[in-house]
């Protein structure tokens, strides 16, 4: 696969996720055993670490954690090995950590500053799979249970009369930066509800039923800002497996300066100059997560003017 070095955090073609091999119990079967085969312990969404950075097992460690594991299931392919994420959550955090000789367990957002690209978007793709097949034990049609197939690539129902076939579901949102009418080199940026006096970020917002990505654009900076806007224009996306996110990004133009906050998503918001967002960031205020794709419509705002 490529490697995209300009592609934001858990993305750009890191893993070939093999699709073909899903439905090969005797090639997979081989590659859980191939020496050279890597797994990836989790436990209830973190990484499990020592002082090197996340664990990573093969051999007879890796024959013990599966031994042990909720699901192991299958990833694809990484700088030419195969990988495999193992699920260590039914165990305590203390009995995990002995298990594959780690020290300690951190949310993979902890880590993304300390990770290459690739190992992040593993990480990632990783947590959001397990914590999918976590939330996905029970049909939710005839309410029988569900068991893993396609290498945990999607989970069946097991009741006699339903035998529904489940897969991985993704929750679309949209994240916009909206600038100013006119010329005037301004952006919109709020302060959401549960964040810290001061803290600014751009809007953002999940896609409803019926809605196209646009629309939604529309629909929440009306909604949350009472700012009407035009001009929505597509900048990239993100995957953001927290747990099963797909964030789209987009920039938009207001029809007018006025602003109206709801006052339950937003408690404030404000135009903002490229000038006062520099000497803002150059006194402490992060421009947003380093992960995120709300700072790379910032920064790239930033750098347009």
């Amino acid at each position: 696969m490529r490697e995209d070095k300009a592609a934001l955090a858990y993305g750009g073609g890191w893993v070939d996720r093999a699709g073909a091999l899903r439905a090969d119990p005797d090639r997979l079967a081989a590659l859980l055993i191939a020496p050279d085969t890597r797994f990836l312990p989790l436990w209830r969404d973190r990484c499990l670490v020592n002082g090197s950075g996340p664990v990573q097992l093969n051999g007879e460690v890796a024959e013990r954690a599966r031994a042990t594991a909720e699901e192991t299931v299958f990833l694809g392919y990484a700088a030419g090995r195969a990988v495999f994420a193992v699920d260590l959550s039914g165990l305590t955090q203390e009995v995990a950590l002995a298990t594959v000789g780690a020290t300690g367990v951190v949310d993979v957002r902890g880590l993304v500053g300390q990770l290459g690209p690739a190992e992040a978007a593993l990480q990632a793709y990783a947590r959001g799979l397990l914590h999918w097949h976590r939330q996905q034990q029970y049909c939710g049609t005839c309410g029988e249970s569900t068991r893993a197939r396609e290498a945990g690539h999607a989970r069946r129902c097991s009741g006699p009369n339903c035998d529904r076939l489940y897969f991985p579901r993704i929750e679309p949102a949209i994240i916009v930066l909206v600038e100013a009418p006119g010329d005037s080199g301004r952006c919109l940026l709020a302060r959401h509800a549960g964040t810290a006096e001061g803290a600014y970020s751009t809007l953002a917002g999940f896609v409803e039923v019926g809605e196209t990505l646009e629309d939604a654009v529309r629909r929440e900076v009306a909604e949350e800002a009472g700012v009407v806007v035009t001009d929505v224009a597509y900048q990239g996306s993100q995957a953001w497996p927290f747990p099963a996110g797909l964030m789209v990004g987009f920039r938009a133009t207001a029809a007018t300066d006025e602003i109206r906050v709801d006052g339950v998503e937003l408690l404030e918001a404000r135009w903002f100059t490229r000038a006062e967002l520099r000497e803002r960031s150059a006194a402490g205020h992060p421009l947003g997560r380093l992960d995120s794709i709300g700072r790379h419509l910032l920064t790239g705002w930033l750098a347009s003017g």
